[in-house]
């Protein structure tokens, strides 16, 4: 047996040591490996997965439909359509010399970049799919390869090639043949040291198909063929390819006189084989030259024997992989180029890699190729067509997180993948599942860098071609017959696939139980991957994999000793082993825990297996022993019992299960198992008793009903104990209403022939169960009825229980029945009996009558209806709703009667009387109901005004008639009417509802409306919810086309109501004359309201006036009061006052010349200081410091608008001052001037300030645009051409500044010019949008807000150009911005929030050269005057000015 690697490196470790007889396993089956690789094809000629057994296995010609019924006739893969080119590529002058690189590329020595990409990892796919790879090391091999090393100087290992022997090539020249036998004997050992240092290293091998020629590569460029049945040199190639390169690759094709050899120079040559005159010869034909695009890998198409005939083999095919694209050619009959596909976007460094394979798809074998470079691989499906011409077909692709340097197809459906860190992934090529994850680090894997760098030849190569030859190690892997071998540097690994059995006893060896069962059903129904050793048909798939399920659970329950698992009986001895025979707490929770991991996994597959006697006998006998694991077993049945997945228990087990549970007190768990069982073979009596006892309601119908076949019994238990209370008036309790609403839907389900609580009753079953239940319902009486007990008991239980419920079952019975006579006549029977028990019994609510006849009303109402029903019953039931004993459940009889007319009821009614006991009994809803139907529309206005609950819907009501069509214009009238005539009412209910109602149907109709309002308050009411826009009313004021009168009328009701808020309701309404709005204010004289209308209206000295007169009698009031009156009330008037009348000389200076400015302010100043000129008087004022504030106010106010030496001259020239009283005002003075200088003082700050912030930020500005430029590269960004290369001399160089570099003529010829002022501007193609390109504006502004990139000319040094460099654009300088200073600056400017420096200090000096001086007193005239500094968002960002370099 191989050595497996520990528990805890399963997937990280190979392994070290390997028997004879694991080497024979390897090797001995060649019979069944050497057609592993296309025996593979059977995956993908399966149906969903199944596989075809080797012996079954036969692949039909192409050209016949195949016969095998396990053929897949599903898409394997989708396929896309592919763009096939066919380029002349043998013509080596048409290779795009742009399509490759071999200029300088960065060294790999930094690091691997792959590394970057390792950010997510996939889940551990071990316990899905357990070890799929088998890895041995070969150590007959590796050991002689070592002592070859040693003993004779053969050198390190450098090739391998695979077949029925194992070829190794040595640094030294040698190639090292081995057996691939038990022995691994040496077979040969071909050349000598002597020729290895003429030759050099082996760098390539290759074995033909028949095993009997050896090629050899050499890193000096020479080949050798070697015969492998005698050993002797049959030719020496030293002129195959140009001298001085080493050989990468070295293929042989099918054809055994055909060639494949790929140099380091990148070319590839077609080496064919003749033997003329006894004499060998070798000629080589150049199929790729290296100097139009370096080939790094080359793989012909093979082909096994059994694929011989396959047409696509005619065409010996071959794929190349260049640096840049991968090419697929044909050699026969003629060379022909089928397919180019470039790689596009890629690591240098990633190696390019390529395998062919035959899969299936669409019920064809048609070889693929894969191929990849970096992290993305493609799948290219080749096939032929009638015509003969070969087809491409791209597949899915696989993205990867990690780089490859290795792609090996293991069969058709797995590839094995090599990472750049050593790390073996296992993928699924369908689904892309990774399946393992081997680190095969411990290998050493040899790489062929030296040879890609051709170092033994001088190291002439690209340094493209060596960074990929950094991880390139083609010729150190193998692949032949399903196996893979690793060449390391002392060692040789040998990896395959496991099979089946292998995967499953893998995972039991690293005690994975329930993976490895899980590993095995998965082989059982087809879904496992990578399936190796079982036959494709289904059945005998099955068969095979069941048995060994079986095993493994016969194992586990001890019954075999061959397989490593850990049974029940081993759990069993263990627990007495560690305890000593004595149980305790402890060990039972260790020994529950394990078992509850085991048990479930072996119930699960015995019940998948089917195998209920593994479980019930063997499994159940086992565990009996022991009453821990009993209870554990009796615990897992329960899932299973309740999803209907484990049936047909035994009666033993059924007892201890319900036992089981009973004793651990869980009830409900025993009633849900119960209900699941069959439990016919138990005692149905203890059953019974034991759930009635614990309440298990819903577990005793089920064992009555499927145990005996009685259906009746169950109803009696439970009419036994809810019958008492209901019938003496009590409440019941919860578990009381728990039984009847059991009761309820038992009853339910049998009438409908449905099984309790769930499934269905037997057919013949359901007739019988549906009569003895009404027979039982309809009982006169109970079968132990007393002498007290009434007539029909059990209807009248369910009655009171819940009325409604129970009539909604009868009416889903009647639904059922069909219209046989014995139907009828229990329907009719059913009625009779509910009209006699509810009718002529006072204990039941009007609810309750209300919903008997409801359902009467709907069985009456429909087209079979076949009952009778004496009409006398509703009308009894109409008095009894409408004219009750007390007036008690008022709502509750309305809905009742509503109910009851909805549902058919009203044509066993006289509907006048009904709607006259309706209005009585002040139903309206009824009233609704009835007026409705004979569209009095109008009526039902009175309906809802009436009811205090729906009066306000009235609106709705009212807007819906006459908004919705349908309605006829008489209706419409009459409703409009109706409202007409209760206006009043509508207003005074919701004003804003009445208002909009008007506004939207019938707008000219207003001055109506107003005019039926006589109670003044309401007109009130109305008119401000109709013109106010504040109440919310959603209605366009300008469609209502109101006269100037109406809305002149509510301005006066407004005034009489509510004068406080006259003012604000002005500013929002519209409609009305100044005038005669003045009037009004001074009939009821609000001054602030007239001064308001004044001032809209033009003249504000008028409305000053009003103003000043106003605060002058406040003033005096003030003045003359004495120390008991209210001085903070008058204050504060007085300030009210001040403070609006500013207001009114603010707002209108700005319109106002000099003189009519004095008017206004300097009448106001007097008021203010007059009563502080009284200050001497013999009766003094009692507010002196807070008038003085108050004028200060004014002063403050007026100085924005009024010079300072005006003020001055107008307080000198009052007689008073002007005796020597200036005291008295010298505060105010004072601190008119600390105001003027502390704004002088701002005004020179902030112009300091804002002078060195824009000195600062031109000087920046002015070396940013000055600054040389240091373009991104050498070439034309759009022709690609360096510079220097052009020959035209008048050619100029543009640069723009960020860095791409063009020729004129390109850009002129990509029009990518603008004329501005007479001059040529350029702008940056790149960098430009797609959609601008070719449509340029030419309008300088676009420039500004960034629409075109704006460029600027580089200008060559001073010294003259050399003779061979184009012309050098010259540009004078200008005074004016170009257009890239212009937008730097723009962009300058919106870095500060708020107005710009130029436009402040523009401002400033307007202001300053004006007469205020004054930039903030905003003195300018004229109503286009606006400063920014009036702007209520301006704000100066006051900065220290940046500090800078000398």
């Amino acid at each position: 047996m191989e050595n497996e690697p520990d528990h805890e490196n399963v997937e990280q470790s190979l392994c070290a040591k390997t028997t004879e007889e694991e080497l024979n396993k390897s090797f001995n089956l060649e019979a069944s490996l050497s057609k592993f690789s296309y025996i593979d094809l059977d995956k993908e000629l399966e149906f969903k997965n199944d596989l075809i057994d080797d012996k079954e296995f036969d692949i039909p010609q192409v050209d016949t439909p195949p016969t095998l019924e396990s053929i897949l006739n599903e898409t394997d893969d989708e396929e896309e359509s592919f763009v096939l080119e066919d380029p002349t590529l043998l013509n080596i002058d048409t290779i795009d010399s742009h399509s490759y690189d071999t200029s300088s590329v960065a060294s790999s020595d930094s690091g691997d970049r792959t590394n970057l990409k390792r950010k997510k990892k996939l889940p551990d796919s071990f316990s899905l799919h357990g070890s799929v790879m088998r890895h041995s090391l070969l150590k007959g091999i590796s050991a002689q390869i070592v002592s070859a090393a040693d003993k004779v100087d053969a050198g390190l290992p450098t090739a391998i090639a695979v077949s029925s022997l194992i070829a190794v090539g040595t640094s030294h020249g040698l190639a090292l043949i081995f057996g691939k036998d038990q022995n691994q004997a040496l077979r040969l050992c071909l050349g000598n040291t002597s020729v290895g240092g003429q030759y050099g290293a082996i760098s390539a091998l290759s074995i033909n198909n028949d095993c009997s020629r050896l090629l050899c590569g050499f890193a000096k460029g020479q080949i050798t063929m070697w015969d492998l049945a005698s050993g002797k040199l049959l030719r020496s190639i030293t002129d195959a390819h140009p001298p001085g390169t080493a050989i990468l690759h070295i293929k042989f094709t099918d054809d055994p006189t055909l060639a494949i050899c790929n140099d380091s120079g990148g070319s590839v040559f077609e080496l064919t084989f003749k033997r003329v005159m006894g004499v060998r010869t070798c000629e080589s034909r150049c199929l790729f030259s290296g100097s139009k695009g370096e080939v790094c890998c080359i793989e012909p198409l093979h082909s096994k024997p059994e694929l011989k005939d396959h047409p696509i083999t005619q065409f010996s095919l071959l794929a190349m992989a260049s640096l840049t694209k991968i090419l697929v050619i044909g050699l026969k009959p003629s060379l022909k180029v089928w397919m180019t596909f470039p790689y596009g976007r890629m690591d240098p460094s990633s190696v390019p890699l390529l395998a062919w394979h035959f899969v299936a798809v669409h019920n064809y074998v048609n070889p693929m190729l894969a191929f990849c470079r970096g992290d993305v691989v493609h799948f290219l499906l080749v096939k032929r067509d009638e015509s003969g011409a070969i087809h491409v077909t791209k597949q899915k692709h696989l993205h990867l997180y990690y780089d490859l340097i290795n792609f090996t197809w293991i069969n058709s459906r797995t590839v094995v993948l090599l990472d750049s860190v050593e790390k073996l992934h296992v993928i699924d090529r369908q689904t892309q599942e990774e399946l393992e994850t081997v680190e095969i680090s411990e290998v050493q894997l040899v790489y062929n860098s030296s040879h890609f760098k051709s170092l033994a030849t001088g190291g002439n190569v690209s340094q493209a071609l060596a960074l990929v030859g950094e991880k390139a190690c083609y010729q150190s892997i193998s692949s032949y017959s399903g196996q893979i071998f690793y060449l390391g540097t002392k060692s040789v690994y040998v990896m395959m696939l496991r099979s089946w059995r292998e995967r499953v006893d893998h995972l039991l060896k690293q005690d994975c139980l329930t993976e490895a069962l899980a590993l095995a059903w998965s082989f059982h129904e087809g879904k496992a991957k990578a399936v190796v050793g079982l036959s494709g048909d289904a059945s005998k798939r099955k068969a095979v994999v069941a048995d060994r399920v079986s095993i493994l659970v016969g194992a586990l329950l001890g019954y075999s000793t061959d397989l490593p698992l850990w049974s029940l009986a081993d759990h069993f001895e263990y627990v007495l082993h560690v305890t000593k025979g004595q149980r305790g707490q402890g060990c039972d929770a260790f020994f529950m825990v394990s078992l509850q991991d085991m048990v479930p996994v072996i119930v699960d597959y015995c019940l998948l297996l089917e195998r209920k006697d593994l479980l019930f006998s063997q499994m159940y006998d086992k565990l009996s022993e022991n009453s821990v694991a009993k209870g554990v077993f009796l615990e897992c049945l329960e899932p299973y019992i309740l999803s209907d997945k484990l049936v047909g228990m035994t009666p033993q087990v059924m007892k201890d299960l319900i036992v089981h549970f009973q004793d651990k007190k869980l009830m409900e768990n025993v009633e849900a198992l119960i209900v699941h069982m069959d439990i016919t073979s138990l005692d149905i009596q203890q059953v019974v008793l034991m759930c009635w006892e614990n309440r298990l309601y819903d577990a005793m119908i089920y064992v009555y009903n499927r145990g005996m076949n009685e259906f009746i019994s169950p109803m009696e238990k439970l009419f036994r104990v809810i019958s008492p209370p209901l019938n003496a008036g009590r409440t019941l309790t919860d578990e009381q209403v728990v039984m009847g609403n059991k009761l309820l839907v038992y009853i339910s389900c049998c009438l409908a022939g449905r099984a309790y609580p769930l499934g269905d009753i037997p057919e013949d079953l359901v007739p019988l169960v549906k009569n003895q239940v009404f027979e039982f319902l309809i009982r006169l009486h109970s079968a132990e009825a007393s002498p007290e007990e009434e007539i029909y008991p059990y209807v009248r239980t369910l009655l009171h229980f819940d009325t409604r419920e129970f009539l909604n079952v009868l009416a889903l019975t009647f639904e059922d029945f069909k219209n046989d006579k014995q139907a009828v006549e229990y329907q009719q029977r059913i009625v009779d009996i509910l009209l006699k028990v509810m009718v002529e019994n006072s204990d039941f609510t009007p609810s309750q009558v209300g919903c008997l006849f409801t359902f009467l009303a709907r069985q009456l109402a429909k087209p079979d209806n076949t009952l009778f029903v004496n009409r006398t019953l509703f009308d009894q039931v109409l008095e009894f709703l409408c004219s009750p004993d007390d007036d008690s459940r008022h709502s509750e009889r309305q809905q009742v009667l509503l109910e009851l007319l909805q549902a058919g009821g009203i044509v066993q009614f006289e509907e006048s009387r009904l709607i006259r006991m309706a209005e009585k009994a002040e139903f309206y809803q009824i009233c609704e109901f009835m007026y409705e139907r004979e569209h009095q529309y109008d009526k039902i206005i009175d309906c809802y005004l009436r009811d205090p609950l729906r009066e306000e819907e009235v609106f709705n009501y009212i807007h819906n008639i006459l908004s919705i069509p349908g309605h006829s214009a008489e209706e419409k009238q009459s409703v409009w009417q109706k409202a007409m005539d209760h206006i009043e009412e509508l207003v005074s209910l919701k004003p804003c509802k009445a208002a909009e109602l008007v506004a939207t149907h019938f707008s000219e109709q207003i001055e109506i409306v107003i005019k039926k309002l006589q109670d003044q308050v309401l007109l009130f009411k109305f008119l401000r919810s109709l013109l106010d826009p504040r109440e919310g009313i959603h209605v366009n004021q300008e469609s209502l086309q109101m006269p100037p009168s109406v809305t002149e009328q509510f301005i006066e009701l407004l005034c009489q109501f509510d004068p406080n808020q006259v003012i604000e309701t002005l500013q929002v309404l519209e409609c009305y004359r100044l005038e005669e709005t003045i009037q009004i204010t001074q009939k009821y004289q609000l001054h602030e309201v007239t001064a308001y209308l004044l001032e809209k209206k033009g003249d504000i000295h008028g409305a000053f006036l009003i103003m000043l007169k106003r605060l002058q009698s406040k003033l005096q009031e003030i003045t003359h009061q004495d120390e008991k009156a209210k001085e903070d009330l008058s204050l504060k008037d007085v300030e009210d006052t001040m403070v609006e009348t500013i207001a009114l000389c603010q707002r209108n200076s700005h319109n106002l010349n000099q003189q009519q400015r004095e008017a206004l302010w300097f009448p106001l100043l007097e008021a203010m200081m007059a009563p502080q000129k009284l200050s001497g008087s013999a009766t003094p004022h009692l507010h002196p410091e807070a008038l003085r504030s108050l004028t200060m106010q004014v002063l403050n106010s007026m100085a924005a608008f009024i010079a300072l030496p005006s003020i001055l001259q107008r307080i000198l020239q009052d007689p008073v001052y002007g005796k020597g009283k200036l005291g008295e005002i010298q505060g105010l003075i004072l601190g008119m001037l600390d105001t003027f200088n502390y704004e002088q003082t701002l005004l020179e700050t902030t112009t300091s300030l804002l002078n060195q912030d824009l000195h600062w930020s031109l000087c920046n500005l002015r070396a940013s645009v000055t600054r040389g430029l240091n373009p991104k590269q050498d070439y034309c960004s759009i022709c690609l051409q360096q510079y220097k290369r052009r020959q035209e001399m008048a050619d100029e160089i543009i640069v723009f500044s960020c860095g791409h570099l063009y020729h004129s003529f390109c850009l002129q010829n990509k029009e990518c010019t603008i004329e501005t002022e007479g001059r040529t501007r350029w702008t940056c193609y790149k960098c430009s949008s797609s959609n601008k390109v070719g449509k340029l504006s030419e309008n300088s502004s676009e420039i500004k807000k960034g629409k075109t990139a704006p460029s600027q000319v580089k200008m060559s040094p001073p010294c003259p150009p050399s003779k061979g460099d184009p012309a050098v654009k010259k540009v004078t300088s200008e005074p004016v911005l170009d257009p890239q200073q212009i937008q730097a600056f723009d962009q300058l400017c919106r870095l500060y929030r708020g107005s710009s420096r130029l436009a402040l200090l523009t401002e400033l000096s307007q202001n300053r050269s004006s007469d205020s001086y004054r930039p903030f007193s905003g003195s300018q005239s004229g109503p286009a005057f606006n400063s920014i500094f009036q702007n209520e968002n301006f704000q100066l960002q006051l900065i220290p000015p940046p500090v800078t370099e000398d």
